[in-house]
């Protein structure tokens, strides 16, 4: 099965290719906060507004804006599962790149396919990310 355990050299130049996924996987999970950061503060809008007896007429005016909030947490769940998906792709990458190296495969074609899904899956986790601060900013608040 192994016919040759792989060389200092070998893991070396494997760890040195490792370094540039490591730094997408950082930031998707910079990423990855700042939408559970937004995600919480439509969720705590969402319960303040919830909380809003119907019979207060000066408050009530405001729960207009729950389905603007569930939409932009429905985007914001979406784009937290894609980028996500697009941390595993990355993590399976360094796996894959790793294991074949051990194992002397030839991986070159695995990685691509990995480095596509992860970075399809982060532009669709982007995309949903845009959706949700467009709607954010550009329909009326009912703030005051």
């Amino acid at each position: 099965m192994l016919h040759e355990i792989p060389t200092v050299t070998q893991l070396s130049h494997v760890i040195s290719q490792a370094i540039a996924p490591a730094f997408i996987l950082a930031a998707l999970a910079g990423f990855i906060g700042v939408l559970i950061t937004r995600l919480n503060r439509i969720v705590d809008r969402t319960i303040a507004l919830n909380a809003i007896p119907d019979d207060d007429a000066v408050k009530s005016r405001l729960k207009a804006d729950l389905p603007r909030l569930l939409r932009r947490a429905a985007m914001i769940n979406r784009a937290v599962f894609w980028a996500v998906i697009a941390s595993i792709a990355i993590t399976l990458l360094v796996i894959v790149a790793f294991v074949s190296a051990f194992f002397q495969i030839e991986h070159e074609r695995g990685v691509a396919v990995l480095f596509i899904v992860s970075f399809a899956a982060f532009t669709v986790a982007l995309v949903d990310f845009a959706r949700e601060v467009r709607i954010a900013l550009s329909e009326y608040d009912h703030y005051g």
